[in-house]
């Protein structure tokens, strides 16, 4: 595996006095997946968790749908200049029977999460793909235990603590305890890796389960959480309307501005026991 961080020289100016300093930063490198030998995607990440991040993507995307759709997932070699391994590559066999993912221009344009056009479409596109909406998740969760989910997340964000430059997921039971924790540059890697953890301990769908991000509510993290089959999104910041249309059409409570004795409910406020 690669190096999660890395040291710089930089120059700080405080107070109007200027010093030479080294500082701690994140490491971001592309991680190349590629499905029985063929490229498939190249995500920008912080090097750790690898084999999860690719479960929880190919999860995500609807290309498996649990852990027992994936035969093997293995490093390729791939070097640098110095021809050391990079460990950037990762090749993924899919069990006999599953089908191959479609590569074309119709797929991508599903799952960006920048395209300004499709959100009818993608909605469409989600609402086939799942395999675990969930609308029937009867889970509540009380309200003081989601208040105090930031707190632990924080709390348990050790290279942030670093480097400052870290989205996080965590995934918790109803109670506020927190089952698995990810950081990563890309808040869509962080929580791909969550899902990866679910897929590989197969409790996929996460029934009964929050997952909280650090950042905002993109429609893009919805759609990987409803994929999943986690009932509840909730986020520190706000989320966006394609997000809250996603979350109302599958069933998922979705929580914005999750900052310690408020929230804004968007969505099937049912779940949360008020």
């Amino acid at each position: 595996m690669g190096r999660v961080t890395t040291r710089t020289r930089i120059i700080r100016i405080h107070a109007n006095r200027q010093s030479t300093r080294p500082d701690t930063v994140v490491v971001e490198e592309p991680l190349e997946l590629r499905v029985n030998g063929t490229a498939l995607a190249v995500t920008m990440r912080t090097p750790g968790s690898d084999i999860e991040l690719a479960q929880g993507f190919l999860l995500t995307e609807g290309i498996v749908g649990d852990r027992g759709d994936i035969a093997a997932i293995r490093y390729c070699h791939s070097t640098d200049e110095n021809g050391r391994n990079t460990y950037n590559v990762l090749d993924i066999d899919l069990a006999p029977g599953v089908a191959l993912p479609e590569t074309g221009i119709e797929r991508n344009f599903y799952t960006t999460s920048s395209c300004g056009v499709c959100g009818k479409a993608s909605l469409d596109a989600i609402r086939q793909r799942t395999r675990h909406a969930p609308a029937d998740d009867p889970v509540v969760v009380d309200p003081t235990a989601l208040s105090g989910m930031p707190h632990t997340l924080r709390e348990a964000q050790k290279v942030f603590d670093r480097t400052g430059g870290l989205h996080a997921a965590g995934l918790f039971t109803a109670t506020g305890d927190l089952l698995a924790l990810r950081e990563d540059v890309g808040r869509h890697n962080a929580v791909d890796k969550i899902v990866g953890w679910a897929t590989e301990n197969h409790r996929i769908p996460a029934r009964g389960t929050v997952l909280l991000v650090s950042g905002r509510a993109s429609f893009e993290l919805a759609q990987k959480t409803v994929m999943a089959g986690i009932p509840v999104l909730a986020a520190v910041s706000a989320p966006s309307s394609l997000a809250i249309d996603l979350a109302d059409e599958s069933g998922l409570t979705l929580v914005g501005f999750l900052r310690e004795d408020t929230m804004n409910i968007y969505t099937h406020p049912h779940r949360i026991g008020v």
